[in-house]
């Protein structure tokens, strides 16, 4: 390809390097989607350290979905049973602006929410921060990563003293053994896995233990895979540190100089015998004294989880319970070792960096901080006391504050809580509550759109340019490389005009987002995330970096606490000392399965990109229910029939899919689909809301369910889901 531009895939935490041509060149043939549209060419960097040239479906195919069905006008309408009418942004931003201020002179900041989101680029989120947090005085903002991440952040924050992951992508060619929970990394992260295995192909000796209720891909590929009963991550976790204690495998040294708290750990580790451990978690004993094996043997281990872990209502708990195991051992600070979190979006890091969840600031800050906050609040130049002294809304907390009549004002932007969020029927009814909502958002429509009461269009991927984030702190630029369509604007724009109409104009001037970039890097000066030797005219001259990147001295970034010391008060890493609560909700009589959910290879998230390729489209093209053989053979069901799924708070329907990949007992059903895209097949409509207490992270991975064999005939429930899609595609304009 010539002309080509070097960016970032925006989708997963991977952050895979793509290169974006024009879609017509002289002499060849121009590729074109369904309607006729030319498609720009996608292909992997080479050159991008994180992918290596590598691209996953996903990557491949994301010009696809460039034009189809934008939002390319401002709209407005006046309730929600109303029709959108046309407006000039003008006209669109005097009402917000107006609307911002009615809220904070009849019930105060603390009646303002905004809601962000992991797509956004770091100016995004950092412009929302400036505007929300400080400028407003209100903590109310937050975004879907604490549905992804923020028990990670928490875990790291306890632990270690800062948030941060230490590893980097290069440990996955390093390591002899990988320690892989709550992670199906084969589809999820594909990219990821790949580069393991290729290292697992070389190096015979180099192990991998999956550990998953379902037997995923991840898992098949494993030496070996224990499928814990979903819950017992905790027990599993102590169980092997009851192992390594027992057989000698601890870093004495290590604990000695540079961990602290071990002693209320090893009263816990007392309660967890092999026997005992193995059967909460329902596997041998055997297999649980291979996997200690395999830790205390190896010279250097690499854990890796994700959503299995972090979204619970012990998320920051397992957390913690992961990095015991490393302190333990002394598996931390070098090559091929450490515990590493997989991000799940592809700028959940830069959000973490630039303050974006309800008790962060900029730079690894918090606001509980006094420090913290006048920091703040002198370099943004406002008044003393300006930031709210206490974290703003979690996620959830926006629901029940609008439930409560306390939210008058929400902000959503980049994401689709209408089909992400927990108990969505109650969800749902919050949002219908909202006495004025804006949704800023590429596409239309969403399952959002329909509780909004103004649109406002938003440049996306490839129209406006940014950095992003990804899982090992790599930092690359993302150029604009094409014009955005209609009136769309970039979203740090968009709140930027917002702030300066609010009056605020000296801390809004900026020309362009490499100024915003500018501005924001400053506020990492002296932190863990430092990154004042970084500017979009660098990124783009030596391509992406890591942090910390400071702009004086040399720093190793590959990985963190190589010294072995930790930004706590004494410099040591801290042991926890948590014992297993299991599910929020476990099954009983009435409800005697767990539902599990997760994620597909080619989808991503809520299908507002995906849902759009036709290729996507083709390899997942419907939602299903998967379920152990002797369950099916007991409710009186074969593969493909069809069953409703109920729990206390909902219910959904799902074609069956009859499979010994997880355990009875246990059944699972995707994440992606939505109202538009299926009928009553939300996974999110079963999931509960109860949430983790230091992370706020909803436990959206595991819920009692019954299963209900639905009497009405295959081919007419086939019809009526024909009928549904005919529906969302005529809204779709297809």
């Amino acid at each position: 390809m010539t002309d080509t531009t070097k960016t970032l895939c925006p989708y997963c935490g991977v952050g895979c390097g793509l290169e974006v041509a024009p879609p017509s060149q002289p002499g060849k043939a121009t590729n074109r989607d369904s309607e006729g549209t030319p498609i720009w060419k996608v292909r992997g960097d080479r050159d991008h350290p994180s992918s290596q040239g590598m691209v996953c479906v996903k990557g491949a195919t994301i010009a696809e979905a460039l034009d189809k069905d934008r939002l390319l006008y401002p709209m407005v309408r006046d309730s929600l049973d109303e029709p959108f009418r046309r407006v000039s942004w003008e006209e669109a931003l005097e009402l917000v602006v107006h609307r911002i201020q009615a809220v904070r002179y009849t019930q105060g900041p603390d009646g303002l929410c905004m809601y962000g989101s992991g797509q956004f680029q770091t100016e995004d989120y950092y412009i929302a921060q400036k505007l929300m947090k400080g400028c407003l005085g209100t903590n109310n903002f937050d975004a879907n990563s604490r549905l992804c991440m923020s028990s990670a952040v928490a875990g790291y924050i306890q632990s270690f003293g800062s948030d941060g992951p230490p590893c980097s992508y290069d440990d996955l060619d390093e390591t002899d053994c990988a320690f892989l929970i709550g992670t199906n990394t084969a589809e999820c992260h594909p990219i990821l896995f790949n580069r393991l295995q290729k290292h697992r192909k070389k190096n015979r000796k180099v192990k991998m233990v999956v550990i998953d209720p379902r037997r995923t891909p991840t898992a098949e590929a494993a030496d070996l895979h224990l499928a814990i009963q979903p819950g017992t991550d905790i027990d599993l976790l102590n169980g092997i540190a009851y192992l390594l204690m027992r057989w000698s495998y601890q870093d004495s040294l290590f604990m000695d100089d540079c961990t602290s708290n071990f002693p209320a750990y090893v009263e816990v580790l007392k309660h967890y015998p092999p026997d005992i451990v193995a059967s909460r978690c329902g596997i041998e004993v055997k297999d649980l004294e291979m996997a200690a094996r395999y830790w205390g043997q190896a010279e250097n281990v690499l854990s890796l989880w994700s959503m299995g872990v972090n979204q619970s209502w012990e998320g920051t708990a397992k957390v913690r319970t992961i990095i015991n195991l490393h302190l333990m051992t002394g598996q931390v600070g070098k090559p091929g070792a450490g515990p590493f979190s997989l991000t799940g979006q592809p700028n959940a890091m830069g959000g973490r960096e630039a303050g974006g969840l309800s008790h962060l600031l900029p730079g690894y800050r918090t606001v509980k901080d006094p420090e913290h906050r006048a920091a703040m609040e002198q370099f943004w130049g406002l008044k003393p006391g300006q930031i709210a002294v206490r974290p703003g809304r979690a996620a959830w907390d926006i629901i029940t504050g609008l439930e409560a009549g306390e939210v008058g004002f929400l902000w959503i932007a980049a994401t689709n809580p209408a089909v992400s969020f927990p108990d969505l029927d109650r969800t749902k009814a919050a949002l219908r509550r909202s006495p004025f909502t804006i949704y800023q958002e590429a596409y239309y429509p969403t399952e959002t759109s329909a509780y909004a009461h103004v649109l406002l269009p938003a440049a996306q991927w490839s129209e406006k340019a940014g950095v992003m984030t990804n899982s090992e702190r790599r930092i690359t630029l993302c150029p604009a490389f094409r014009k955005a369509k209609g009136e769309a604007r970039a979203d740090w724009e968009i709140f930027a005009e917002v702030g300066r109409r609010l009056g605020f104009i000296e801390q809004f001037a900026f020309k362009n987002s490499a100024e915003v970039y500018d501005e924001f890097v400053q506020t990492t000066r002296g932190r863990v995330c430092d990154m004042t030797g970084l500017s979009h005219a660098r990124l783009a001259a030596e391509g992406p970096r890591q942090w910390p990147c400071p702009d004086s001295g040399t720093v190793d970034s590959a990985r963190l606490y190589t010294d072995l010391r930790f930004p706590t008060a004494d410099g040591r890493a801290r042991f926890a000392a948590y014992h297993s609560k299991g599910l929020a909700e476990p099954p009983d009589a009435h409800y005697p399965y767990v539902l599990t959910t997760g994620r597909l290879y080619g989808h991503w998230h809520t299908q507002t990109r995906t849902g759009r390729i036709e290729k996507i489209r083709k390899m997942h093209p419907n939602p299903f229910l998967e379920i152990h053989p002797r369950d099916a053979k007991a409710i009186g069901i074969q593969d493909k029939d069809w069953v409703e799924v109920q729990t206390r708070r909902g219910t959904a329907r799902f074609p069956v899919t009859v499979t010994r990949s997880l355990a009875p007992g246990t059944v699972f059903v995707p994440m992606h689909w939505g109202a538009l895209w299926a009928d009553q097949a939300e996974a999110n409509a079963l999931t509960h809301p109860a949430v983790d207490p230091d992370s706020l992270q909803p436990e959206l991975k595991a819920c009692a369910v019954r299963l209900v064999p639905l009497a009405v005939a295959q081919e007419d429930i086939h019809q009526e889901k024909s009928g549904v899609r005919l529906i969302a595609e005529g809204l779709l304009g297809r």
